[in-house]
């Protein structure tokens, strides 16, 4: 019997970015590879087809049930063995699409982490927990990546199997590999005098990514403090227009969206977060292997990752003025600096593609038919 499995994502970038070692991997075991995403229509290498879908940010929008309806064709038609679905739109809508199908396929749900922590107001919290747990009952697999998310799954039994993983895995030398400016070419492009200390945050301009808490602790620090903002967003312009208004701009860099990643880290000193949440956020784990200390909001993921004092730095989150004395702290001392980034150098290699992917795949195959379970990961 042929072997097919599906992957989901509300995005295709989502898909290209985390998961083509897997699909590669089911390729290599003779499965027939699908992919269906929602954003953009890309290219998936190592998939055999894609399907686009509507998907749309809000839960309510008819798009999201035509989307369910389209996949729910496709099942049928395809006959999965896997469905293997990811971020927490498309997760949810991918699982009512299984809602009473005869032959229903293995699902394994990857939570890159869910959209609420204890912190959310009951209302959202309340709808989101209960879209999974009307989802559980079709879910087989629950893979989360970090502590309070799997407490969570677990307690609300939100898979018939809850599984912690150290999140998809980083391939880091292919994500800082090929050709890279140097610290001081990159610092002279972009204005950057060669004294200053310069924190990193590359990350899409959202409400969830709160880069106001970072350009209000500027305001806090040192002359020498500057600030880069690599991403694009829908608020790019509302922080650009903050800065302005704090006096701080000609301290704070917005770069726009840059693939070169590993050129910034090379330049900058120190690496921040002011995120609301996250699952187990890959640019703190690249920082971590490229030997930058970290200061971040204390929130769940980072603080699987970072531990206060272990690895980085945490604040309490939205406290511009807890932010601004940690990094403070940071750029003070070059003994705390070297500390941290010799640990979080250690700490990285827990994380990357090569010991976490054997892992994930053994989690899959525990789902599945003996012959999956018997192939060699």
């Amino acid at each position: 019997m042929e072997k097919k499995v599906l992957f989901t994502a509300s995005t295709y970038s989502h898909i290209l970015n985390f998961h083509l070692p897997y699909l590669q991997w089911f390729r290599s075991q003779g499965w027939t590879v699908h992919a269906a995403c929602g954003g953009p229509h890309a290219a998936v290498p190592y998939a055999d087809e894609t399907l686009d879908l509507p998907f749309k940010k809000s839960m309510g929008a008819p798009e999201n049930l035509q989307a369910a309806a389209m996949l729910r064709r496709k099942m049928r038609a395809e006959s999965y063995t896997l469905v293997s679905t990811h971020t927490s739109l498309a997760a949810f809508f991918t699982r009512a699409a299984l809602a009473g199908l005869r032959q229903r396929p293995y699902t394994a749900n990857m939570v890159h982490g869910y959209l609420f922590d204890d912190r959310t107001d009951w209302a959202r919290r309340r709808l989101l927990l209960g879209a999974e747990q009307a989802a559980a009952p079709l879910t087989d697999l629950v893979l989360t990546m970090n502590q309070w998310d799997y407490a969570l799954a677990r307690r609300y039994r939100l898979g018939r199997q809850v599984v912690h993983i150290p999140g998809v895995g980083v391939d880091f030398a292919g994500r800082s590999g090929g050709p890279r400016r140097s610290r001081q070419e990159l610092r002279a492009a972009c204005g950057i005098a060669p004294h200053a200390f310069l924190l990193l945050y590359p990350a899409e301009f959202s409400k969830r990514k709160s880069q106001a808490v970072l350009i209000r602790a500027m305001t806090r620090l040192p002359e020498e403090a500057v600030l880069a903002l690599p991403g694009s967003g829908a608020l790019l312009e509302e922080c650009r227009a903050l800065a302005g208004r704090l006096g701080v701009a000609g301290r704070v860099l917005f770069p726009g969206y840059v693939q070169d990643v590993a050129s910034w880290q090379a330049a900058a000193d120190a690496v921040v977060s002011s995120s609301r949440i996250e699952g187990l956020p890959f640019h703190l784990m690249e920082a971590m292997y490229a030997g930058l200390p970290i200061a971040a909001s204390d929130i769940k993921g980072h603080r699987d990752l970072l531990e206060d004092e272990g690895c980085g730095l945490l604040y309490p989150y939205g406290d511009d003025e807890a932010c601004a004395e940690r990094i403070l702290r940071l750029m003070t001392s070059e003994e705390l600096r070297q500390r941290l980034a010799r640990r979080g150098q250690e700490r990285a290699a827990q994380f990357s593609i090569e010991r976490v992917k054997p892992l994930v795949l053994r989690q899959y195959s525990a789902v599945l038919s003996e012959e999956l379970a018997a192939a060699q990961v």
